[in-house]
């Protein structure tokens, strides 16, 4: 593609070299860059792009971008290489990429959800549901991206990067995708990943305290406020009321049709006579003129405000009454309350809850059907906001039985160190606990103490097959290790 038109769109751009050339790949890592190549050097939180550059021009790009903090002084420029710079390099990346990919995102209906937790399961329930009326439907997600029933890649964060973002969008277009529904986190709004993408219908779940640190977010109001971002990028949108902080969006973006739902609040789309169970929960609900009983194969009141934002989402896009119903009783979510099946019939569920509120949910959920004890089992990830570690210490000491705090994804720290902070909120209550570090051995004394009353929750890992210790992710797929644990095979 000619270096004009992936330009199109971007202001104060200062030029060396021809910009009448054509450009064979765009690239923000320079072991992928090939002959022809437009190089994004970016400067990240572990690596910074312009100490690439070199690697990249001797690999045979010929086009360089960089930023205006950039000291361009220092780059060795061949006289067939150009040189961009721009007041931001991120945002000129996810423009460029729009460009390249021939703007995927205008071609079919992209629906964003944002909050601190729910998006996956909202993300799977408006997949199964639009899957469910017909209509192809793509997503984008903390789990996997797919095309249709097609997988392309496991994922290793929410949001991907704005190249890859675009790539998968055309591949979607291409395989015949009418929609896509996204999982757009608050750091990919922060750092313009979705910049040009145009998005049809907004969701924001809630907002709770998470992603505070160096790397993330300097405090609650910039991590609100990076997720606002997203309803001022489309048209129309779908907020929690019930959140003492997401019903403000309506008044802060007043240029955009946002509509409200709830359980506990006045909204446009009401939950009522709601029951749940350890299995499902069901509840009432008007979809169109009728009033209807809504059943959800997800148990927890938390199930209640997704499938909300489900079917706002999918009625707006014209989904029949029978469709929604049918989809929410049959959608999964893997790592979320999922149950582990094993041959000692225990109740062993494994849940993604990381945060304060998640934890707490998870653990007032299961609290409310279990005949016995609730076992919760879990630890906090490492480089990662600190602050909510006592918290969730207290959180679990309060509610469940018994409390194992062990290891997350520790990554760059100290395992134990995490476990002592854990362990500070949790001495505020009367709650019983035990401190393992190794994560396996904690799995292992949960189960060892349980009775088939009992459940236990496996929090924090979720659908994640791995455990990340100073930079290397090693195999830890807690379904495996349940079920290892009990055959003595560990």
């Amino acid at each position: 593609m000619n270096l004009k038109k992936i330009l199109a769109g971007l202001e104060g751009i200062k030029a060396k070299g021809e910009i009448d050339k054509e450009v064979t790949t765009i690239e923000k890592d320079s072991r992928n860059v090939v002959e022809g190549s437009m190089f994004f050097a970016i400067k990240g939180f572990s690596a910074d792009g312009t100490q690439y550059i070199s690697s990249a021009i001797e690999k045979g790009a010929k086009v360089i971008l960089v930023d205006e903090e950039t000291d361009i002084r220092t780059i060795n420029l061949p006289a067939d290489v150009t040189l961009l710079v721009v007041p931001d390099a991120r945002y000129a990346m996810a423009i460029c990429a729009c460009n390249f990919y021939d703007n995927p995102s205008r071609k079919v209906k992209l629906i964003g959800v944002t909050g601190t937790k729910g998006k996956t399961t909202t993300t799977y329930m408006i997949k199964e549901i639009l899957q469910k009326q017909g209509i192809k439907t793509g997503l984008i997600g903390t789990i996997a991206v797919y095309s249709g029933e097609k997988k392309i890649i496991d994922s290793d964060r929410t949001t991907p990067e704005s190249i890859e973002l675009q790539e998968y969008l055309a591949q979607m277009v291409e395989d015949g995708c009418e929609a896509v529904v996204m999982e757009v986190s608050s750091q990919s709004l922060k750092l313009n990943r979705v910049a040009g993408c145009e998005f049809d219908i907004a969701v924001f779940t809630n907002f709770s305290e998470d992603h505070i640190s160096p790397k993330e977010h300097p405090d609650m109001q910039d991590y609100f406020n990076s997720k606002l971002k997203l309803f001022k990028m489309c048209k129309c949108g779908f907020v929690n009321v019930d959140d003492l902080q997401v019903c403000k969006v309506p008044k802060l973006v007043p240029e955009c049709d946002i509509k409200t739902y709830g359980i506990d609040n006045t909204c446009n789309l009401l939950a009522k006579d709601i029951t749940i169970t350890n299995s499902y929960v069901d509840f009432k609900v008007k979809i169109g003129e009728r009033n209807e009983r809504v059943k959800v194969g997800i148990p927890g009141r938390f199930s209640v405000y997704n499938s909300l934002a489900a079917i706002n989402v999918a009625t707006k896009l014209g989904c029949s009454v029978d469709s929604i119903k049918e989809a929410l009783l049959e959608v999964r979510v893997p790592g979320r309350s999922e149950l582990v099946n094993n041959s000692k019939e225990l109740t062993i569920m494994i849940d993604y809850a990381h945060s304060p509120e998640s934890l707490e949910n998870i653990l007032n959920a299961v609290k409310s059907y279990t005949r016995g004890r609730v076992i919760s089992v879990f630890g906090c990830g490492g480089d990662r906001d600190t602050a909510k570690r006592p918290i969730m210490g207290e959180i679990s000491g309060r509610i469940a039985d018994f409390t194992i705090i062990t290891s997350d994804n520790p990554r760059t720290e100290e395992p134990q160190s995490i476990v002592d902070e854990i362990e500070t909120g949790i001495k505020k209550t009367k709650g019983k606990y035990e401190c393992i570090v190794d994560r396996i051995e904690a799995i292992k004394y949960a189960i060892n103490m349980a009775s088939k009353k009992d459940i236990i929750v496996l929090a924090g890992k979720g659908h994640e097959p791995y455990q990340e210790i100073n930079g290397v992710k090693y195999p830890f797929d807690e379904r495996i290790i349940v079920n290892q644990i009990i055959k003595g095979e560990i």
